[in-house]
């Protein structure tokens, strides 16, 4: 039986995600899935997988001058990508071996009769190397779009609001493997306790601490096994979620004993901490146009063994409200967006998100906030927030909602900016219908 090596399932994984249609990450889950991998080699897998898929246009850029502009197909684009990759972005395989196992992937994925055009190119890359760096640090200063590998048209917007410094430090922050984040449940047990119990499973952790959260709520987790093998997690100790999510619930600011709306829940991070802030006392309606996405809310409530929340089907809600259903205290609209804060997070998103998004998603954040009014008491509380850095989904919607909806004020606003606040970009803006 011929066992493959990591860098094999890097280009299995790779050429996949060529072919579009899928989001990189879950085509690394399904090809390792049963792949038996030492975690030391599934780390290499997703090393090289999401860096070339993140460094693309860079990667190109260099392939383009060490092949003199040739154009390559879809089977050598990826193998010299990670070539490429390896060669001028990580430390720990040393040329000769780099270069001779490019060669050999070559012979077991179709281009066996262009191995000596694979040897060619990465040996000329590694001779290379200290001159193909410097042009690529200038290539940052010059064109940050292919110096920092993100879209054009996203730098131009961004390079219009930002200083140069602004600018630069986040598209390095884009480009760093993100950190994992743990939200104790309080509700299920002590924080000394799940602690205790990551010791015990030799899971690294270091305390992190934000404005808008108590202390020792937040950890972030320096290894992680899978999920699934942990009973801490299965007991719903914990909840896997960005410190940024928990502005909004922050700012919603919800109260035992009220009746508490999340519009878009799916898949339960803010409707589980809102429960929290209440002590899991009172009724939050959690409704999610995604059927399936709204099954992992319930899920993770039960897990979490939280018992305030029902979920609702879009259409649920509106029979609700049809049917005389009593208005809530609080709504909270988390709306879809185009995650522009989160690219960090999401390895593909930059590349599959395009300009005339931003504009469709507008319409929608604004019926999504529309059908909201119609569901919120005289004197409460709406709150808005995105994973979105764009003005037009953010601070200008909700200028662009009062101007149509004079019954509501805006009472505060807060913009993350992750090379600032150290966690994901979000808005969120606390609006109150008047009395």
């Amino acid at each position: 039986m011929l066992i493959e090596k990591p860098r094999q399932f890097a280009a299995r994984i790779l050429q996949r995600h060529l072919k579009g249609g899928e989001f990189v990450e879950d085509i690394f889950e399904d090809v390792i899935a049963g792949s038996g991998l030492k975690p030391v080699d599934r780390a290499l897998v997703q090393e090289i997988t999401y860096g070339c898929v993140r460094w693309q246009a860079t990667l190109d850029h260099i392939m383009d001058k060490l092949t003199n502009g040739r154009i390559q197909g879809p089977p050598m684009r990826v193998l010299l990508r990670m070539g490429i990759y390896q060669a001028m972005m990580l430390d720990r395989v040393p040329d000769h071996a780099l270069v001779n196992e490019s060669v050999n992937l070559a012979r077991t994925t179709g281009l066996e009769n262009h191995t000596g055009f694979v040897n060619a190119v990465l040996r000329t890359c590694v001779r290379d190397r200290d001159k193909l760096i410097k042009e690529w640090q200038d290539l940052k200063k010059t064109q940050p779009a292919t110096g920092w590998s993100h879209p054009k048209w996203l730098v131009q917007r961004w390079e219009k609001r930002m200083t140069k410094e602004e600018l630069v430090a986040l598209l390095e922050w884009n480009n760093r493997p993100p950190s994992v984040y743990a939200r104790l449940n309080p509700l299920r047990t002590l924080p000394e306790k799940t602690i205790e119990t990551w010791r015990a499973d030799g899971i690294g952790y270091d305390f992190k601490n934000y404005d808008w959260v108590p202390e020792n709520l937040v950890f972030e987790l320096k290894s992680l096994p899978p999920l699934a093998k942990l009973a801490s997690f299965q007991k719903g100790s914990f909840y896997i979620q960005d410190p940024s999510t928990l502005l909004a619930a922050k700012m919603l600011d919800p109260q035992p004993g009220e009746r508490i709306l999340d519009l878009c829940a799916a898949p339960g991070g803010k409707t589980t901490y809102i429960a929290q802030l209440i002590d899991d006392d009172g009724e939050i309606f959690a409704s999610d146009a995604d059927p399936e996405r709204l099954n992992l809310v319930a899920e993770n409530c039960k897990r979490m063994h939280i018992t305030s929340v029902s979920t609702y089907s879009v259409d649920e809600l509106e029979n609700y409200r049809r049917n005389g259903g009593e208005l809530f205290d609080r709504v909270l609209v988390d709306a879809p967006c185009s995650n522009t804060g989160v690219i960090r997070r999401r390895v593909d998103l930059r590349w599959r998100l395009k300009p005339e998004e931003i504009t469709r998603l507008r319409n929608v954040q604004l019926e999504l906030l529309q059908r909201a009014t119609s569901m919120l008491k005289s004197g409460g509380i709406l709150v808005y927030s995105t994973c979105s850095l764009e003005p037009e989904e953010n601070e200008q919607l909700i200028t662009a909602f009062l101007e149509d909806n004079p019954l509501f004020d805006r009472e505060s606003e807060r913009t993350l900016f992750p090379p600032r606040d150290q966690v994901d970009g979000a808005y969120v803006a606390r609006l109150r219908r008047k009395s």
